[in-house]
């Protein structure tokens, strides 16, 4: 939601050469050169983000079309949003054909609006999955998480494109023009309406969600950990007792850590902005200009922090960058893990732990389920050569 757009105030360029240098060189160096980064971030993180949702069957969950839906909703604010902005913040003017300009602005609205939306719906998606996780299959289907999607783009597209190449956004506005004789200029001017109600349905009304809903995550997790910990201290020995006591304050700590990430990155990229464009559109000259596209910049910089948020913090993504980025070049763990026949410290195969099976490999097993059973089953299940459950995911060749 740049500070761009009205084609009804914009003036052809019969000379764009003759406008006046806005920038020096080295700030436009520096300034391209921060942005791109930015855009390149932008879709080169939620590509990554699509192409492991679509390639790793770990990850090919249902609910993870949320996940599917922000990443292409950033993508497009980089590509049909961001690399336009560049050219016209650094630019000074409107340098495309003059009918585009109500294009892009409603891209610009459809994208952002879609991308926040978004990530209002993961976050009702995830606190249904953690205070009803017996009943969240049967809950959200395919239909209803279809629905949802839906729903979030055409809500979004309904806000940005209908109103803007209406011109409803500029009813009871005087005609303050932006006319300059030697370029064209594609500037955004609201009204008071359109902008309290577009910034309410954009971003006010999803951040009083996602901002409820985290809270009563976190409240919910905190009573979760406090009766964990007055069971464990009834039941638990001396030998593990400090032990256990200072997991459940590092899961504390990573909790909180991971909400505080959530919240305060979205919060800070995107408050700014929508604050100074309810301002800007009741007193127009209020905001330098410089202030709206840095603002701007900051919420669209949101688009390339989101991969980090909600997916370089997961286990399962990271492992999944990590095949895609290195072409299967680099070492498996699991690989490692291999046991084949005639290898086995065992002399006698009917005393081996399995002896009913000649080759296993480790391949199918995550490192999270690695790590569970190890602590909890294996040990037990190796002594008493029984199968645990842990074989339930060891692929017998």
């Amino acid at each position: 939601m740049s500070n761009s757009t009205n084609v009804s105030n914009l003036s052809f360029a019969q000379n764009a050469s003759s406008f006046e240098q806005k920038y020096t060189p080295v700030e436009t160096a520096l300034i391209v050169t921060v942005l791109g980064t930015i855009i390149f971030m932008s879709i080169a993180g939620n590509t990554l983000v699509c192409i492991a949702i679509f390639t790793d069957r770990a990850l090919r969950r249902t609910n993870n079309l949320f996940l599917v839906s922000l990443a292409v909703a950033d993508m497009m604010v980089a590509t049909l949003v961001m690399t336009f902005a560049v050219a016209n913040d650094v630019m000074g003017y409107w340098w495309f054909n003059i009918e585009f300009c109500n294009v892009w602005i409603s891209f610009d609205i459809i994208c952002s609006t879609a991308s926040i939306l978004n990530l209002c719906a993961i976050s009702l998606d995830r606190y249904i999955h953690i205070r009803n996780p017996l009943h969240y299959e049967m809950w959200m289907t395919k239909k209803k998480l279809a629905f949802m999607i839906t729903s979030v783009w055409l809500c979004s597209a309904l806000l940005g494109f209908v109103p803007i190449n209406m011109g409803w956004h500029r009813i009871g506005m005087e005609d303050i023009s932006t006319n300059h004789h030697d370029s064209q200029i594609c500037q955004m001017e609201l009204n008071p309406t359109y902008a309290v109600v577009s910034s309410f349905i954009s971003f006010y009304l999803p951040c009083i969600v996602m901002v409820t809903i985290y809270i009563q995550l976190f409240r919910y997790a905190q009573k979760h950990v406090k009766s964990i910990r007055k069971m464990d201290r009834l039941n638990q020995v001396a030998s593990n007792g400090t032990k256990t006591h200072t997991s459940y304050k590092v899961s504390d700590h990573k909790a909180a850590r991971t909400l505080g990430i959530i919240m305060g990155v979205f919060l800070l990229c995107w408050v700014p902005f929508f604050t100074i464009n309810i301002i800007s559109s009741f007193c127009p000259t209020c905001i330098p200009v410089m202030l709206f596209n840095t603002f701007t910049w900051l919420g669209y910089s949101n688009s390339s922090l989101n991969p980090i948020i909600y997916s370089i913090f997961n286990q399962e993504f990271r492992e999944a960058f990590r095949k895609i980025l290195c072409l299967h070049r680099c070492p498996k763990i699991s690989s490692q893990l291999n046991i084949r026949k005639g290898g086995s410290p065992y002399k006698d195969k009917d005393t081996a732990p399995y002896r009913d099976t000649d080759i296993v490999r480790f391949n199918d097993v995550s490192s999270d389920d690695i790590h569970l059973n190890n602590s909890f089953n294996c040990a037990s299940s190796l002594r008493k050569g029984s199968r645990g459950p842990l074989m339930e995911k060891i692929t017998t060749l």
